[in-house]
């Protein structure tokens, strides 16, 4: 079973990118977000039934990435993200993803600064509330005791810092 490490955090933060960095570097696996492709896909607004699909398929994405040899397995994002997500536009969250959420176990969470521009694209939602999902984020993993560090940084610096942490961890 390969560590694992959970990219997590507010839209536009860098979440893909440094999850794309770190596999190279670790020579690991970096699981992508189901939910981006998916989006374009449907070309229509979302919908609560599209976040259990797009649940759904993450963890699904994440099980099958975890049964190949590798020792580092970085997710892209988890239901961390999809909980919030669920929580902020439905004011609710199914049971059933709550029940998975809990049971998460990833050795690591790297909790995306908002310290990068926000960059605009057609499936970003919110550039005003940066610091307000960056909260509930961090009051997430507190809640949960999920093991987590703050990456902050631009460029390499954001993926030395990350390196650092993952290093420490001793993994």
């Amino acid at each position: 079973m390969p560590a694992k490490i959970a990219i997590t955090g507010p839209e536009s933060t860098g979440k893909t990118q440094l999850c794309i960095e770190l596999a190279k570097h670790y020579n690991g696996i970096c699981v992508s977000e189901f939910a981006r492709d998916y989006l374009s896909a449907i070309q229509r607004p979302y919908n609560c039934y599209d976040l259990d699909i797009i649940a759904t398929q993450q963890l699904h994405l994440i099980k099958e990435s975890s049964k190949l040899k590798n020792n580092f397995l970085f997710a892209d994002t988890e239901l961390t993200v999809i909980k919030i997500w669920y929580e902020h536009a439905y004011k609710y969250c199914p049971e059933w993803i709550l029940k998975y959420y809990e049971e998460q176990d990833y050795n690591l969470y790297l909790l995306m600064d908002i310290d990068l521009p926000w960059v605009y694209d057609k499936q970003r939602e919110h550039p005003h509330l940066r610091t307000y999902f960056f909260n509930l984020y961090e009051t997430e993993l507190k809640k949960y005791n999920r093991p987590y560090k703050i990456i902050s940084g631009t460029e390499e610096t954001r993926l030395k810092n990350a390196i650092k942490e993952i290093d420490a961890k001793k993994m």
